[in-house]
């Protein structure tokens, strides 16, 4: 057993409060250190449930129901999180209850889906909730049987003490329980004694979601409601001049037409207070048909905006953006991106003397590599239902980030936080998309201004223009080969609109003598936002696919000359800041090399390699595939992935799997493109998706084995699998593939 204090550190810890009439609640936070937590009169909550902490709750004839704190999107926490809960309570998982929870921050913290952190973070917190819950039932048992509390034991929600052959369920004793202190010290689980962690577990949603049932925003129904829409400006750069409703106002089913500005002028904006169009048209009405006919009618004058700054203040750190005006055109982001190549960069990392070996290097490969705007495309639009009274607010719908939200909307309306209730439904895809709810405080004003329970719901084509794409990227790469074709010198250049893709500290980092890395961004008024494995998505890609060329210049094996510049980082390290353990980087390439047969020529033939970190994960693919009339037919895909312990392999097997299918698809399809602020693609006939019959025919997924904690996995496997894709289209084509989306040079070709 692990021993492990209950208040141990500043990321895990358990708040406690004595409750009137007696009892107690116990919740849970991430980020803050012991504090009691606020918490109501006992004699509020249902009667028949004893509330161990915020995670855990018991009724008297022992149903065990265990809350999931984060929004679920389809990366399977509703059952995972549980499982490591369940797993230290030492409950029967078939006899437990989940339960979604709402935003609770008296209870939760980090309640949110973002940088695959979930199980990460949760991780011994989790843990610790189940096992604390456990030791206080132990200590009930004990106390009503009189006995030391070392000689009460458990198994599947049971206590026993064996000397004197008396048994209880969990349920008898939660009542005495919940008036017990909270104990100091708790044991946890030794991972070899893992019953549930470990084991698969079919997703708790599975039998709602295959029969249809309503889980997501979309679905939500309220007596009373209306429905809204909005309408914003055709293009970046332009704002609301002047609205004709007239005729909009006449049509059938119309309540009102109105203007809403989300944020006020003036407001800091945080982290994810991103908006595109500060200002715009909400549409009114009884039905989604009504309203969305009148949204045709409506006439609406634009024009352009003029530069402007707003305050944004990213977790403590002040900045003032700038906001150009401009209708920009993807051709201009093409030329500014390509001029930015030879111009001076900031310098992120300098180890050694490159200038000088490439000076004197025998062969030096340079190659450049370019990314578009992306749209999230969440098969669910945004929506949101709110009802807002000058008591409360009542909020149901799809959330990433959704205290960050109810912070941004309690400063917009005005009103408390302990009055606005969020209810998190299940997510139709995020991938960062969900992060930025402007579209939440849409519809909170829309419902404010109507006195009516409103639902907003977004057009696909009012989701896919909206901006908060990923940013475009370029990024130059050098690498110097001396007469025995060693590397000695690598230098990149990236640079993006608006943002940098860089990560400076990442392999091949560490593993050169002589190594640089710089970067540099432009300015625009198209919002970007958070996209599966953000940044990483495209480094991952255009470094992977660089090496791949690089070992091929230096007349090596893609994977061999990997883990040669590893084993370098591993026993000669360079520099101090490598995010990365060359150990686990190698063991994912070995096994890929292992379990794709790579080096049996008869067994595979265009294949193509990649492995990436990210997230704190390591995952490798090998890709092969041969080409048909118009688009390659991915005949298999092998994947190899150390994110510690696998806490349910069916959900992370999914979500490698999905990662590859979505990595495919964006890497042969992706691309938004502007024409004068206006994007060029609005819905699905134009923005191209990857088909069922496109995706990869089998798919193998393999975890190295370890007892290390557990680290992220829905984006890990994303970046790589866009290399590992682009190096089997080279020996399959003979052409290597530099910018995306590759569908593009396929074409040429």
């Amino acid at each position: 057993m692990e021993n492990l204090k209950t208040t141990y550190n500043r990321r895990s810890f358990l708040k406690a409060s004595a409750l009137s009439g007696g009892g107690f609640l116990l919740s849970i936070s991430f980020l803050s250190s012991y504090k009691a937590a606020a918490l109501p009169d006992i004699a509020n909550l249902p009667p028949d449930w004893n509330e161990l902490n915020g995670f855990v709750k018991i009724t008297a004839d022992n149903i065990i129901k265990i809350m999931s704190p984060n929004p679920e999107g389809g990366q399977n926490v509703k059952t995972s999180m549980p499982m490591i809960v369940a797993e230290e309570l030492d409950v029967d998982w078939k006899k437990v209850v989940i339960e979604q929870a709402d935003l609770d921050t008296k209870h939760f913290t980090r309640q949110f889906i973002g940088g695959s952190q979930a199980i990460h973070q949760g991780w011994k917190t989790l843990r610790t909730a189940g096992a604390t819950a456990r030791q206080m039932l132990r200590e009930a048992a004990a106390q009503q049987w009189q006995v030391p509390v070392e000689e009460v034991s458990t198994e599947l929600g049971v206590l026993y003490h064996k000397k004197s052959g008396k048994t209880a369920k969990y349920g008898d004793m939660s009542t005495v329980a919940a008036k017990l202190p909270v104990p100091k010290d708790v044991k946890l689980k030794q991972v070899k004694d893992f019953k549930i962690i470990g084991h698969s577990q079919k997703n708790v949603e599975l039998k709602n979601i295959v029969s249809g049932k309503p889980l997501f925003g979309i679905d939500t129904y309220k007596e009373g409601m209306v429905y809204a829409m909005i309408t914003h400006p055709p293009a970046f750069g332009l704002k609301i001049k002047s609205i004709d409703d007239a005729a909009a106002r006449k049509m059938k089913g119309i309540k009102d037409i109105f203007p809403v500005k989300i944020f006020n002028e003036g407001y800091e904006r945080t982290f994810f207070d991103t908006t595109t169009f500060n200002e715009v048209v909400a549409i009114v009405g009884t039905s989604t048909w009504e309203v969305r006919q009148a949204k045709k009618v409506l006439k609406v004058e634009w024009e352009p905006f003029a530069s402007y700054t707003q305050e944004r203040n990213m977790q403590g750190r002040k900045l003032t953006e700038t906001v150009p005006a401009g209708l920009e055109n993807t051709s201009g982001h093409m030329d500014d991106m390509k001029a930015m190549v030879s111009k001076q960069a900031t310098l992120r990392r300098k180890d050694g003397d490159p200038e000088t070996a490439f000076k004197n290097a025998a062969k030096v490969i340079e190659r450049t590599y370019t990314g578009p705007f992306l749209a999230h495309n969440c098969m669910e639009p945004m929506n949101f239902f709110a009802h807002v009274t000058d008591e409360k607010a009542e909020l149901v719908g799809p959330l990433q980030k959704p205290e960050n939200t109810e912070q941004a909307l309690s400063a917009r309306l005005g009103m408390p936080l302990e009055k606005i209730d969020i209810k998190l439904a299940r997510l139709g895809g995020g991938f960062g998309r969900r992060s930025y709810a402007h579209w939440l405080i849409e519809a909170a004003l829309i419902s404010q201004k109507v006195k009516a329970p409103v639902k907003l719901m977004y057009t696909r084509e009012d989701d896919m223009t909206s901006g908060i794409y990923r940013s475009t990227y370029t990024a130059t790469f050098r690498a110097a080969l001396d007469a025995d074709n060693n590397l000695i010198a690598f230098h990149v250049k990236a640079g993006g609109i608006p943002e940098s893709p860089l990560h400076a500290n990442r392999f091949p980092a560490g593993a050169v003598d002589n190594y640089l890395a710089e970067d540099w961004t432009l300015k625009t008024n198209i919002t970007v936002g958070s996209f599966r494995a953000p940044r990483s998505n495209f480094m991952g890609a255009s470094e992977q696919s660089f090496l791949d060329e690089v070992a091929e210049a230096a007349g090596k094996d893609p994977i061999e000359f990997r883990l040669e510049l590893l084993k370098r980082a591993k026993e000669k390290p360079v520099g101090k800041n490598n995010e990365y353990e060359p150990e686990r980087y190698a063991g994912v390439l070995e096994l890929v090399r292992e379990k794709s047969g790579w080096n049996d020529k008869k067994k595979v033939s265009n294949v193509g390699v990649a492995a990436y970190f990210c997230h704190d994960s390591y995952v490798a693919h090998v890709v092969d595939l041969e080409m048909g009339a118009e688009l390659p037919i991915i005949k298999k895909v092998w994947s190899a992935a150390d994110c510690g312990i696998v806490v349910n392999p069916d959900a992370a097997k999914n979500m490698i799997e999905g990662a590859v299918v979505d990595g495919i698809g964006t890497a042969l399809f992706g691309k938004m493109s502007f024409s004068n602020g206006v994007p060029d693609k609005r819905n699905f006939d134009s923005y191209r998706m990857i088909r069922m019959n496109e995706a990869p025919e089998a798919i193998d997924v393999h975890f190295v084995q370890n007892t290390i904690d557990p680290t992220g996995m829905g984006e890990p496997a994303y970046p790589p699998i866009f290399a590992a894709l682009a190096s089997a289209l080279y020996k399959a084509t003979g052409k290597r593939f530099y910018d995306q989306p590759f569908q593009t040079d396929i074409e040429k070709s």
